[in-house]
């Protein structure tokens, strides 16, 4: 018996064809579902951030600082939510996503919503999901919250690594009392939003709980739907973990994308645990390409019922309690680059005095590429060449420049660099660039760097997050 497959979810599409059989097959099989733990491969990786010494089922205090990264690691984005009390998440970082449950192509029976009932700041450092019943109806009347980042630049070079952790305290509910609650952190491919369907475009779920189970299951959805190389809509994933304490106290769940390994790995998380890895090899190079090798964007969301609930008892039912609360303490996404170095050198560009050719608009102004804020961004006019200039206010050895591309990105260009802003040097050149976050080497000195674009990658201009320079 495969103890992998159990209904995933599916937000971006409508419902599956097939998907009915599988949920009747997980109702067969749910008696007789044992814990995964013994058939998790192993990892040799570093833990992640935050790990500590203590058991994996022993609860963090909370609320606790953003880690530090990992040794060869850099902070690349984090949200430590502390607003004051009661308010709602900055909508320049995050989406909130509205709407009827029936409408995500899952089975969810609440509507999310955006308002401070649902989502909100606890005033103590932790974004809230609560999930609120009215009526007599428990399979009706369920308001919920989902929310995702704005930006969708979270992703690993080629040769790098990205992690992405958060500090969850689940819904302090039960099997008794919690049927039908579906918490999770997951994220999906940037390429949904630019028009790649799902699941080509790749989805990796880092924590799922159903019915109060005390557990945690770790996906990747890939390829195509029904089917295909990964099983789809069941996706490759870990089965059932064990996560004791995990509905009463703050724990982290992290997903590391390796890049620098042959095969490439996506490794799963429990308290700096790792839990189950999943290597390339185990579909074709095409489908794991289109699903991983790019960035991401990263959602956590309390649903309510679906098909995932239904497989292991169902609910909502007459039991289920209202209010039930999916807690997160913070949320991180660490990178270490090309070579092990995570960022060798320091980042000697943010903040510095940044010029551009154009820009589309006076919300994308040159120097958004330049302060340290992922969710914001330059953008240029619809033409070549254009370019993108960081002042650094002195002569540097420079080491490598990562670039990280909005969807309209430079297919040709090249990183100079000058001692004057007028006489440039070119350090690096591509004529075949494909976007996301492309770190490259160079090898030069100057007080000046930029990126000199002829040959855009989209109908629009050049658009990138950030522009980081990294030397001595």
């Amino acid at each position: 018996m495969n103890l992998e497959r159990h209904v995933r979810r599916r937000r971006e599409v409508p419902p599956a064809t097939g998907r009915a059989s599988w949920t009747n097959r997980l109702r067969a099989a749910a008696g007789a579902l044992v814990l995964a733990a013994g058939l998790i491969t192993p990892a040799a990786a570093a833990a992640p951030a935050g790990a500590s010494a203590a058991p994996a089922g022993a609860s963090a205090a909370a609320p606790a600082a953003v880690p530090a990264p990992p040794a060869g690691f850099t902070t690349t984005w984090s949200d430590d939510f502390t607003g004051a009390s009661g308010t709602g998440l900055n909508t320049g970082t995050w989406k909130y996503d509205t709407g009827p449950g029936s409408g995500f192509g899952t089975g969810e029976i609440e509507t999310m919503t955006n308002s401070t009932a649902n989502v909100y700041q606890d005033g103590a450092g932790h974004l809230v999901l609560k999930a609120l019943h009215s009526g007599s109806d428990p399979r009706a009347g369920w308001t919920s919250g989902r929310v995702e980042t704005q930006a969708a630049t979270f992703g690993a070079p080629p040769g790098g690594v990205v992690m992405m952790q958060a500090s969850i305290q689940q819904p302090n509910v039960t099997t008794a009392n919690g049927a039908g609650y579906w918490p999770a952190f997951w994220m999906l491919g940037s390429t949904l939003r630019t028009g790649t369907s799902w699941p080509t475009s790749g989805e990796v779920d880092i924590l799922e709980d159903i019915n109060g189970r005390s557990s945690v299951f770790g996906t990747l959805h890939c390829g195509t739907n029904p089917g295909g190389p990964c099983n789809e809509s069941t996706g490759i994933g870990s089965g059932e973990h064990a996560c004791p304490g995990c509905q009463s106290g703050y724990h982290t769940y992290a997903v590391q994308i390796d890049r620098s390994v042959s095969p490439e790995q996506i490794r799963w998380y429990l308290d700096g645990s790792n839990y189950f890895t999943l290597s390339a090899n185990r579909v074709d190079a095409t489908t794991w390409a289109n699903a991983v090798d790019h960035p991401f964007f990263i959602i956590f969301d309390l649903a309510m019922g679906g098909g995932f609930p239904d497989a292991f008892g169902g609910g909502p039912n007459s039991a289920t309690v209202s209010g039930g609360q999916l807690d997160v303490d913070y949320v991180a996404v660490y990178n270490k680059a090309p070579g092990g170095g995570g960022g060798t050198g320091t980042n000697l560009s943010q903040g510095r005095p940044t010029t551009a050719s154009s820009t589309e608009a006076s919300g994308t102004a040159a120097a958004n590429a330049t302060d340290g804020n992922p969710s914001s961004r330059w953008s240029s006019a619809f033409s070549d060449p254009q370019w993108l200039q960081v002042d650094l206010g002195a002569v540097h050895q420079l080491s490598h420049v990562v670039l990280n591309w909005e969807a309209a990105y430079g297919k040709a260009f090249q990183i100079q660099t000058s001692g004057d802003g007028t006489n440039w040097t070119t350090v690096y050149s591509t004529g075949s660039g494909t976007g996301g976050v492309q770190d490259v080497s160079v090898s030069g000195s100057g007080r000046y760097v930029r990126m000199y674009g002829t040959q855009r990658g989209s109908p629009y201009g050049y658009s990138l997050w950030e522009f980081q320079v990294f030397g001595s």
